[in-house]
């Protein structure tokens, strides 16, 4: 079978006038080339569509189902049209934006919220991953917009800062680390944690800190977002890792004690970055903009040793 969208639409037209003078006429072609055209559908398939008579044609069963397969893909067709007119234009599109577990979680649903209002012909791809794996997804050009932590490679990617994302100890009050000035990543090791899911992107992070360090770290429970890691901790059931913003959003009537990692890797940045800002589509380009404007902060630092 081998339609394409002039022959399905001389078919509807020749249905709507009634015969196939008419109907080759208003699809602007001569009564031989419709002729031509109809016949060639039909043998594609070895069954008539239309049945010819003194006062014009009418559809058979199979032509009554044609027709209805037809105006819905005419219409799909008509809609793809617009929308990828519209795409051109740089005034509807869909951004593909991939970000790590602190951006995902923190800094960016009221501020791709609002966005999104601004923006109501842009819809986003919003997707967690290791800030590792976004840049190899920004140099292959499967994404639009990321946001990484400063910690990975992001050579030959345009880049830009975005914000300051310290990472944070924090653990029960009579925990046996609890009482030490400034215990180390390492002094952690030993002793059970609370984590993220397996797949987030912070997760995976943490692990491969742990790797470097010779060790796995021992996880005793998984929750699905930083607000029950914390009650978690705070209730007793181990240490964990969190973001600082995470903490001043959240945690400040829980009680556990919190300590400023001095790891290199436990001071990040994140940064927003593209296979180039200058190359990015008008409607990637506006959530740019937004992203930039943004630029959230950290309220204030951490005291060493405080309670949350």
């Amino acid at each position: 079978m081998h339609f394409d969208l002039t022959d399905l639409r001389l078919y509807l037209n020749i249905l709507d006038t009634g015969n196939i003078t008419a109907g080759a006429a208003r699809s602007h072609l001569s009564l031989a080339a419709a002729s031509a055209r109809i016949r060639a559908m039909e043998s594609s398939l070895g069954i008539d569509f239309l049945e010819r008579g003194r006062r014009g044609v009418t559809p058979t069963p199979a032509g009554k189902a044609l027709a209805h397969h037809a105006r819905l893909l005419l219409q799909h067709a008509e809609r793809m049209q617009q929308d990828l007119a519209d795409y051109a234009q740089g005034v509807k599109g869909q951004v593909r934006l991939l970000c790590n577990t602190t951006a995902i979680t923190e800094h960016l649903p009221e501020l791709l919220a609002d966005f999104l209002c601004r923006h109501p012909n842009l819809d986003i791809d919003l997707q967690e991953m290791p800030s590792l794996r976004i840049v190899h997804a920004l140099r292959q050009g499967a994404a639009d917009l990321g946001i990484v932590s400063d910690a990975v490679d992001t050579h030959g990617l345009d880049t830009q800062p975005f914000c300051d994302d310290p990472l944070v100890l924090i653990m029960p009050p009579d925990h046996p680390l609890a009482n030490q000035t400034t215990p180390t990543f390492s002094d952690t090791l030993p002793h059970d944690f609370v984590g993220l899911s397996a797949n987030s992107a912070l997760a995976v992070y943490l692990e491969e800190q742990a790797l470097h360090a010779g060790t796995r770290l021992s996880i005793r429970i998984r929750a699905e977002g930083f607000d029950g890691v914390m009650r978690m901790v705070a209730r007793g059931a181990g240490l964990a890792i969190v973001p600082q913003v995470a903490i001043q959003r959240r945690g400040a009537d829980l009680p556990f004690k919190r300590f400023a990692l001095k790891e290199d890797w436990a001071q990040r940045k994140l940064l927003l970055c593209a296979r180039s800002f200058d190359g990015l589509p008008g409607y990637a380009k506006a959530l740019l903009e937004a992203l930039r404007s943004a630029n959230p902060e950290p309220r204030s630092v951490l005291q060493t040793g405080g309670e949350a």
